[in-house]
């Protein structure tokens, strides 16, 4: 070891295996490559193994995810049913048996077109350990939720890495060796790790509103009219490439200079380290970002699943704030950036929670293992 960073016998070579059903799993593959790359290894490949394997597939999946916030809100929760329906147990998850099923064939021609000495997954992948295990090749884990579901397990995996000792927990629970579980907290890119959230602005609170989530489009002006009657608040709204939504809510709310509309942006690491709380929905990497910079979240009407698992794990820990009903948002948000003693309580207990450096940790790890292995073999 030198430097605090494991010296390689070897260059390996590392197959990140990715999805893109939410951005949280894309997030969490480019921390990991940002590290690997920065850790000196360069044979380092990121897959998206469905829509590279199965674009037409994806596309349908991909839109089905997608729109499953808008017809949940009928009462057509399909995807919410999917989610606690194989919460125990993935054995009667049809979806998850034909990702398996489809993902085998590919990987196996990307593995042996890219020869790779380990494959990480930061989407549950089962074809995944299954491939890996019959030519050889270790597979890694990394979790990118706060809520444990039985897609992420499999007896094959190698090593996991996960957001918390709960977690950790959990899966020994399962039947899974302590030894083969880390604590390493979720993979973040290095500019959240470089940007050091400063103390709000006591004279005026910054609200960043993430309407990136199509099934926002129902409530959002109703949202944004409730939080500009609070005293000395500005609105920072981020619509991703929701373009209907851009023109829809500039048209709005033109005239009012106390918001922000944004459409995608590259710097949200500045945009939420200047924010004195976010709303958003509770995917994992956007949590751990907010935690990582000491943000308080607010989640309005969480989708069933895992983000509504992940905000309830949150909020037990006294770090997000729930709500269904808009009085109660506004009334518990305003409760919470105006009083300064609670404000900062939610702060220092964010800083206990937080695993800083976790893409290090998670490279670090493997690095010593495979250090381990090397030497192993050469004796």
């Amino acid at each position: 070891m030198k430097g605090g960073r494991y010296v390689m016998p070897f260059n390996p070579r590392v197959l990140i295996l990715t999805a893109s059903y939410g951005n949280g799993h894309l997030q969490a593959s480019k921390a990991l490559l940002q590290q690997f790359n920065q850790q000196g290894v360069e044979n380092v490949k990121v897959v998206n193994l469905m829509k590279e394997g199965h674009p037409w597939i994806h596309s349908i999946t991909s839109t089905l995810v997608s729109k499953s916030t808008k017809v949940s809100r009928l009462g057509i929760d399909y995807y919410g049913w999917s989610y606690y329906l194989t919460r125990e147990t993935k054995d009667t998850a049809l979806f998850q048996k034909s990702m398996t099923y489809l993902g085998q064939k590919k990987l196996k021609e990307i593995i042996h077109q890219e020869r790779p000495d380990v494959v990480v997954n930061t989407f549950p992948f089962g074809s995944s350990p299954i491939v890996c295990s019959s030519m050889g090749i270790k597979n890694y884990t990394v979790l990118t939720d706060y809520a444990l579901h039985a897609s992420w397990l499999h007896p094959k995996v190698d090593r996991y890495y996960v957001a918390t000792e709960d977690l950790k927990e959990q899966i020994v629970g399962k039947g899974i060796s302590k030894d083969r579980v880390e604590v390493s907290g979720i993979p973040l890119r290095q500019e959240f790790i470089n940007e050091s959230n400063h103390a709000p602005n006591q004279m005026e609170k910054s609200i960043l509103i993430m309407a990136t989530d199509s099934g926002v489009t129902s409530y959002i002006e109703e949202m944004i009219n409730t939080l500009l009657t609070l005293d000395n608040c500005r609105l920072v709204v981020v619509c991703g490439h929701n373009e209907k939504l851009i023109y829809r809510l500039e048209m709005e709310f033109a005239a009012n200079e106390g918001i922000t509309i944004l459409g995608f942006v590259d710097n949200l690491h500045e945009w939420m380290s200047q924010a004195s709380c976010i709303v958003t929905k509770a995917g994992g990497l956007t949590l751990t970002e907010a935690i990582a910079l000491r943000v308080p979240v607010f989640v309005y009407k969480p989708n069933r699943g895992q983000e509504k698992e992940n905000a309830l794990y949150l909020s037990r820990r006294g770090i997000a704030t729930i709500s269904n009903k808009m009085e109660e948002f506004v009334s518990s948000l305003q409760t919470i950036i105006h009083h300064p003693k609670k404000y900062e309580e939610i702060r220092e207990r964010m800083e206990g929670l937080h695993r800083s450096h976790a893409a290090s940790h998670i490279v670090n790890d493997m690095m010593h293992i495979w250090n381990g292995q090397f030497m192993l073999a050469s004796i």
